[in-house]
């Protein structure tokens, strides 16, 4: 098994790509980066069928390239042509999907490109040398070059494809947490985050002899940042993990503020960005984080597949996470070496077809606008929090529209959210009802669960309208 060689002037050894999908030119490379070869154009966001989001034809047809740019205002209706799920009935009534948070709805682009993908340009990669195997690692090693321009990496080896934020979050914790906490040292996490982003730290903090703290949040939902001195005072801080957007109450975080104070105590930031990477730019060197992990299911693209980006001089100290196939270097019966950046993480055949579909869902929301997305988002909040200031009867939790994601949860007095989701689910709304993998959260707030809706570049305001019908109806039935 092996890696795509690297030449000495910088450029793959793989050949220029042809066949079905057209030729394929080489083209230039941030420093580091591993090489690649320009994606063909009906393999990346110009498919066959010549359709940008909201399903309109380019001029040139099939193999005319598409250039499209970021608007102030989306257009949501038009944009949920390009999602077959809307066509659809629920219980005789549209969907009005409000649980984006959890997990997205896909695209005709991304689930027609990973089809094709399948049928004209799979095989496993980095291990053939014949020509389908050299698309499918294209395709693959394209897709990780969408995913360090989207965080702005400055190498493709700082970009590590995982299954998910969860795995991404896990590999970090192992692989430096094991090698790096002690006794005296001091993890630091906070009330909003998600089980995957304080599980791992925890787990590994109690198994290493390491301490765990938590920053604390005020009524709004909002970090408590007076008590980082109170913090820094009782041991050796080593890692501050914070979510930028919390998936519970849309809270946005000062993840830049709290990665300064970090690095003052001489401990790595962490960031979940599973909730972040959908809605709004991100950029790792102006965050000024050394981890961040996110996930493909989340911004349209499929499940099973998500990335780590991380400081490569860190990753080159770290450990393997998983050992196996593709991540050594050499083995012989008494030592084995490891591979290089970013295939040492990357242990057993990877999941091809979902990287790269990964990689059109960044064009596709890329095309769309991240600015657009996020102000759309904001319209949407603000509109959904008046409405819901409308019911004396729901208390809503999290920080006002302007510092909070399209993200939205609350209760309605003596109702159990599940209760309240089953009743919306007859009215064609979909939205989530639990803990929502905050627990500590929820006992923050002093509850056991809320009830969530969340928005994303499909969602409109007849949606909100509907969550609002729906829960009159639901408050009907219990009073």
């Amino acid at each position: 098994m092996r890696s795509p060689q690297v030449a000495d002037d910088g450029w793959s050894s793989v050949p220029h790509m042809i066949g079905r999908f057209g030729p394929a030119v080489a083209s230039p490379e941030p420093a580091g980066a591993i090489p690649t070869l320009a994606t063909p154009r009906c393999l990346g966001f110009a498919h066959p069928w010549g359709k940008t989001p909201g399903g309109r034809a380019p001029h040139g047809g099939y193999d005319a390239v598409v250039a499209v740019t970021a608007r102030q205002k989306l257009d949501a209706q038009a944009l949920r042509a390009d999602f077959a799920v809307f066509d659809e009935l629920v219980n005789g009534k549209p969907l009005a999907y409000l649980d984006s948070a959890a997990s997205t709805q896909k695209p005709r682009q991304v689930l027609d490109a990973m089809r094709e993908f399948y049928e004209h340009s799979y095989a496993n990669v980095h291990r053939g040398v014949y020509r389908l195997a050299e698309r499918a690692t294209e395709g693959y090693e394209g897709a990780r070059e969408k995913v360090r321009a989207f965080v702005n990496a400055s190498s493709t080896r700082e970009i590590v494809f995982t299954r998910g934020a969860t795995e991404a979050l896990n590999l970090v914790a192992y692989s430096w947490g094991l090698d790096n906490l002690g006794p005296g040292d001091l993890v630091v996490v906070t009330e909003l985050e998600h089980h995957s982003n304080f599980v791992p730290w925890q787990y590994i903090a109690q198994r290493q002899g390491a301490g765990f703290r938590h920053i604390p949040i005020d009524d709004n939902g909002e970090l408590q940042l007076d008590a980082l001195d109170r913090i820094a005072g009782e041991g050796r801080v080593k890692v501050v993990a914070n979510n930028l957007v919390s998936n519970s109450l849309g809270t946005i975080n000062p993840v830049e503020q709290l990665a300064a104070w970090a690095h003052e105590q001489g401990a790595i930031m962490v960031v979940d960005a599973a909730q972040a990477a959908p809605h709004r730019s991100l950029d790792v060197q102006a965050l000024g984080c050394d981890f961040l992990a996110f996930s493909s299911h989340k911004l349209c693209g499929p499940t099973g597949s998500g990335a780590l980006w991380g400081r490569r001089e860190l990753l080159e100290r770290m450990s393997p996470f998983n050992l196996g196939g593709e991540m050594i270097r050499s083995v012989a019966l008494d030592r084995t070496s490891w591979n290089e950046l970013p295939y040492k993480f990357e242990a057993g055949t990877p999941a091809i077809a979902e990287a790269y579909g990964f990689g059109v869902a960044l064009d596709y929301i890329s095309a769309v606008g991240l600015e657009a997305i996020e102000q759309h988002e904001r319209d949407l909040t603000v509109y959904a929090l008046g409405r819901l200031a409308e019911l004396p009867w729901v208390q809503a939790y999290g920080p006002p529209a302007e510092r909070r994601a399209g993200i939205v949860s609350f209760n309605i007095e003596g109702i159990h959210p599940h209760d309240v989701a089953q009743v919306l689910d007859w009215e064609g709304v979909a939205v989530r009802a639990g803990h929502h993998c905050t627990q500590p959260l929820m006992t923050r707030l002093g509850v056991s669960a809320t009830t969530r809706a969340s928005f994303y570049l499909y969602t409109i305001r007849d949606d909100v309208d509907r969550l609002v019908d729906g829960l009159h109806k639901v408050h009907k039935s219990f009073s």
